[in-house]
């Protein structure tokens, strides 16, 4: 890359969470710099943002469309490379098209949009401009989940015939969106979150980490969707019994009302020869036991030489130095800066860069939680996963 990349936000103000941890992930190699913003849908919280992040007044924009026209009309060597959207899910898609139109590459959080029929429409028009949308699936970035993947692509663990994914946590354990919290107001609003609430939030991080690892998809789903809080709207609990297309059978749970836990993600998945464990709380650890040797235990930023290059390209520290979610998240954000630097510079991206996950990441995230809504409601064990 001969320059940094020029990134324009779209929700993230001081109001927000994960607009800081987005830039905090863009910044940290240094590849990326924050050139504009439309932080927030109110005027005296999207200017506050702006000076706060010291971007120039011109640059702090009221409405993503203002941004958009504007930064689209200024010369090539000022006007931003890519839109970084961190809004509620309703607020993905619009932002998302119209920035593609106006020849914008997109970094969105996930889910990607409101509804499968939102997220064909975005693939389509992804397909049609040939730019990048990345999704921020970030527990794909951790080294040790890479490594994970390539030792089942490798088939080091034989035929993958089982996977066990678990999302437990906490924070929705009382009826906290009537208390002023305003992360759980919008998170169990269905016209706000879409059709599933736990599923929609970290139930689809489940799905896409057994995808991602196993390199199979789910063809099946048989679900329940559960609502354990008193007086609340929409799903808090849930639970999914999986089938793939290379065989493989799954159970995904997902949980926010199980008190006690923060965010405790894990993965296991088992093929003839072997199985795999990740956890989240651990993730600098992965575990592989053997049908008949010792229990290895592989670390990340340790001199293995059977590390895949996967691995050791998104490990920044050395052995022992761990390395969390802000790591992972800014993994995510470096391979696909250095995709896009390598499409402006005319060069071929390695497979490495190429390595996060994109619209079909999305759209396959989307047909999740739809299918899971309609298997929890239907009166049939299993349904067909359709996209």
């Amino acid at each position: 890359m001969k320059r940094k990349l020029r990134m324009g936000m779209v929700g993230g103000g001081q109001d927000a969470f994960i607009g800081a941890i987005h830039r905090l992930a863009a910044n940290m190699d240094g590849l990326i710099e924050l050139s504009c913003g439309a932080l927030s849908i109110r005027p005296e919280t999207a200017i506050a943002s702006g000076k706060a992040l010291f971007l120039p007044d011109s640059r702090i924009y009221l409405t993503f469309e203002e941004m958009i026209k504007a930064e689209a009309a200024l010369p090539a060597d000022e006007r931003i490379d890519f839109v970084t959207i961190v809004t509620p899910n309703f607020a993905h898609f619009a932002p998302a098209v119209m920035a593609l139109e106006h020849g914008f590459n997109v970094v969105i959080e996930k889910p990607m949009t409101f509804s499968l029929e939102e997220a064909k429409l975005l693939k389509q028009k992804v397909e049609e401009t040939g730019l990048i949308l990345c999704l921020t699936h970030t527990y794909s970035g951790y080294p040790m989940v890479k490594q994970a993947k390539a030792m089942v692509r490798e088939g080091k663990l034989g035929k993958i015939r089982k996977v066990l994914v678990e999302y437990p946590q906490g924070w929705l354990s009382t009826l906290s969106e009537k208390e002023g919290n305003t992360q759980a107001a919008w998170r169990t609003d269905p016209k706000k979150s879409g059709k599933s609430s736990v599923m929609g939030d970290i139930g689809t991080h489940a799905s896409h980490l057994a995808e991602y690892i196993t390199g199979a998809k789910i063809t099946n789903v048989c679900a329940e969707l559960n609502t354990l809080v008193e007086g609340r709207i929409m799903d808090d609990d849930g639970a999914v019994l999986l089938k793939f297309d290379n065989g493989a059978k799954g159970v995904l749970t997902a949980s926010q009302v199980a008190a006690g836990e923060e965010n405790a993600l894990k993965i296991r998945v088992y093929g003839e020869k072997g199985g795999i464990e990740w956890f989240q709380h651990d993730p600098n650890t992965l575990t592989v036991r053997w049908l008949d040797e010792p229990t290895q235990v592989l670390r990340a930023g340790s001199n293995y030489s059977n590390l895949s290059s996967f691995a050791t390209h998104n490990c920044r520290t050395p052995g022992g130095h761990p390395e969390g979610y802000l790591e992972a998240f800014a993994n995510i954000y470096r391979n696909f800066a250095l995709t896009l630097g390598c499409k402006l510079d005319g060069t071929e991206p390695t497979p490495e860069m190429l390595d996060f996950p994109s619209v079909e990441d999305g759209l396959r995230g989307m047909a999740f939680i739809d299918n899971v809504v309609a298997s929890s409601q239907s009166d049939k064990k299993w349904i067909p996963y359709v996209l």
